[in-house]
């Protein structure tokens, strides 16, 4: 008999698959669709000098930024970092090292790494910094820099509703790089917020397949807006 996916918390969702110098691949764009309760317990966890692969580092006191507080991260590789005062210092002081990807290079990097794609070719970033040291190729007279993929020793990422047999459905925006990331982890583990009965999830809605996650977690969610705008009067 196979071994349940579904996990009591977030704790024991992540016992036995943490280590000093991981690669972690966290789901979510800005604060909507991240892996909250998951975030928290790499932070508890006490584990240090992570690589995260991320589209954004959180804010000060949230997501991510939990992991810059406690000097958990060593390096990013993202595409916007802009909203975390903590980050900043942090790189300015040398004390963390930045990877910076233009945004639809990073998804298809994960997305690569997910498919077994080594690299690929792409016209975005030829003659600014973003192609320093990378190969260059002509294609029908246009220049190209190889990009290479992304994998990861842990992707953690957030769904709206999910199986037994890991099984995912996102909601809105949490469906950007959470789907991808699914499938670029050694191991993947999942929070949602509500598990429902097996075959319950119509086929053809399912976003990520069971495959691709070895773990299930519920949590509960704050769901913090990352910067309120409103229209003026």
């Amino acid at each position: 008999m196979s071994k349940s996916k579904i996990y009591d918390n977030a704790k024991a969702a992540l016992n036995g698959v943490l280590f000093d110098g991981m690669t972690v691949m966290s789901g979510g764009f800005g604060l909507c669709g991240i892996p909250e309760n998951l975030i928290a317990a790499l932070r508890d966890s006490g584990v240090k000098g992570l690589t995260v692969i991320s589209n954004n580092a959180g804010v000060d006191d949230f997501g991510l930024g939990l992991l810059l507080q406690t000097r958990q991260i060593k390096k990013m590789i993202s595409s916007y970092v802009g909203e975390n005062e903590t980050f900043e210092r942090q790189y300015l002081a040398k004390e963390l090292e930045l990877e910076f990807n233009p945004q639809g290079t990073l998804a298809e990097r994960i997305r690569a790494g997910g498919a077994g794609i080594p690299g690929f070719y792409t016209k975005t970033g030829v003659g600014t910094l973003i192609a320093e040291g990378k190969e260059h190729k002509d294609f029908d007279g246009e220049t190209y820099i190889l990009e290479r993929g992304l994998k990861a020793d842990l992707a953690i990422v957030k769904a709206w509703k999910g199986d037994a047999e890991g099984n995912l459905v996102y909601r809105e925006t949490a469906r950007n790089f959470n789907p991808v990331m699914a499938t670029a982890g050694k191991v993947t583990v999942a929070e949602v917020e509500e598990i429902v009965p097996v075959g319950s999830l119509d086929p053809d809605h399912i976003h990520t397949p069971g495959i691709f996650v070895q773990r299930i977690v519920t949590g509960t969610f704050e769901k913090r807006i990352e910067k309120r705008t409103v229209r003026e009067n």
